[in-house]
């Protein structure tokens, strides 16, 4: 088999699978946070293609079947990548079954690995942990990043992010350019909770306000603080007056090292010496968990605003396509799947299970009906089935909020829906 090497950046494979497993995590909720060591090189060479194919497939299984409302995906290497050697891509903490992960790896995985030369290592603590080998792309090129100017390197960060495993990632990235850290309102409180002696302030986005901006903004006055906002690639830009930008999830080392610049590019090579003469004392924790709070409440009330009953009616009674065919085969490629396939799998699956539904309901088995439902969803989501998805999803409010009494009507409307979904993917197979 002839082996494909090409030159390629790890962080361009890294952020194409969060943009291709995007519908699976926000299904579930789920973050996926990169922890990547220094000694992974930013140009490999290998095959790409297959090496972004294995991780869909691996973070795909994960989001599926996991309870966990966080994936760390771990990159490390040898410290000395003299010019092959195995890159270790590890997840911990599933709460998935072993025996289920092994299956998944041997069976889903076999001919991928072999085609990179990968092994399966099962001795480690990790759930999965697959170790691949790549080279370095030009032999004695190791070094990744190297900032353009000396002036850019020993500042001080001061990094306000509630979820550790994300904490601990930026961190560690920063810390390659040689730049002190502080994580979190304790190491701020050690420093006598004066914003002087640091150069970055890195705030999650949810805790900034625009009252916020204005109290950083004065102590910008007095001392050249960088105000950087941690957010989602898809909240809405507005505009900021003391935000000097941001940094969006998920976070490489490829995106610290653009910021830094992004930060610092108009800075003069000599150093600023930064004047102690002012203090900048500002309660943090207190005026930030006094921002969540205060959202917490009216995100509470706006919900209890509106029924249950209601909120299940809405999205019954929205008016969706029965097979979207661009968004199923949209799902299934990002899934390193095919859709006429997926929609043969839903027809072998699903066919006659109104039956099912409708004896599991009568019988008042919660968790076969649980179950069932999951299924459902999942499968109608994958191929595009967007009536039968929010059907699927209807279910599940019902059970979120114990509204068992509604159940009994919804047999009715599952034998109806999945008619007309059976009948729409053997009209789209006779194409094909």
């Amino acid at each position: 088999m002839h082996k494909i090497e090409k030159i390629f950046d790890i962080n361009i494979v890294l952020m194409t699978l969060f943009s291709s497993v995007e519908t699976f995590r926000e299904e579930k909720n789920i973050e996926l946070i990169y922890d990547m060591e220094a000694s992974i090189p930013r140009e490999l060479r290998g095959n790409p293609d297959v090496l972004l194919h294995v991780l869909n497939k691996v973070l795909t299984f994960v989001c599926e079947n996991t309870d966990q409302k966080e994936i760390v995906l771990s990159l490390d290497a040898p410290e000395d990548f003299v010019y092959e050697e195995f890159i270790s891509f590890t997840i911990k903490d599933t709460h998935i079954e072993k025996e289920k992960i092994r299956q998944f790896l041997e069976t889903g995985l076999h001919d991928a690995l072999e085609m990179l030369e990968g092994k399966i290592v099962y001795e480690s603590d990790a759930d999965i942990q697959l170790d691949l080998p790549f080279k370095i792309s030009e032999l004695g090129h190791r070094r990744h990043y190297r900032l353009p100017d000396i002036s850019m390197l020993g500042k001080k960060v001061l990094l306000i992010c509630e979820n550790e495993a994300i904490a601990h990632s930026i961190e560690k990235m920063f810390k390659y350019f040689l730049y002190d850290v502080d994580v979190g309102f304790d190491a701020f409180k050690a420093q006598g909770n004066d914003l002087t002696p640091y150069d970055i302030l890195i705030v999650d986005d949810h805790l900034n306000t625009e009252e916020f901006e204005h109290m950083i903004a004065r102590v910008q006055q007095n001392i050249p603080l960088k105000y950087v906002l941690l957010k989602d690639a898809h909240i809405v830009e507005r505009k900021m007056i003391s935000v000097s930008t941001n940094l969006i999830k998920p976070v490489t080392e490829e995106s610290v090292y653009e910021l830094i610049i992004s930060l610092f590019k108009t800075q003069t090579a000599r150093r600023e010496v930064r004047s102690h003469s002012k203090i900048n004392v500002i309660d943090l924790e207190k005026y930030l968990q006094s921002n969540k709070d205060h959202e917490k409440c009216e995100d509470q009330s706006s919900k209890i605003q509106e029924s249950i009953e209601a909120m299940i009616e809405k999205r019954r009674g929205m008016d969706l396509p029965i097979l979207d065919k661009s968004i199923g085969e949209a799902n299934t490629k990002n899934a390193g799947l095919t859709y006429p396939h997926e929609l043969k799998i839903f027809l072998d699956t699903f066919d006659r299970s109104d039956l099912y539904f409708r004896e599991i309901v009568n019988q008042k088995s919660i968790h076969k009906i649980k179950e069932f439902c999951i299924d459902l969803e999942r499968h109608a989501k994958l191929i595009g089935a967007e009536s039968m998805f929010k059907l699927a999803e209807t279910l599940g409010l019902i059970f979120v909020y114990d509204k068992l009494d509604m159940l009994p009507i919804y047999p009715g409307k599952y034998h109806i829906e999945l008619q007309k979904l059976i009948e729409a993917i053997k009209k789209e197979l006779q194409f094909k």
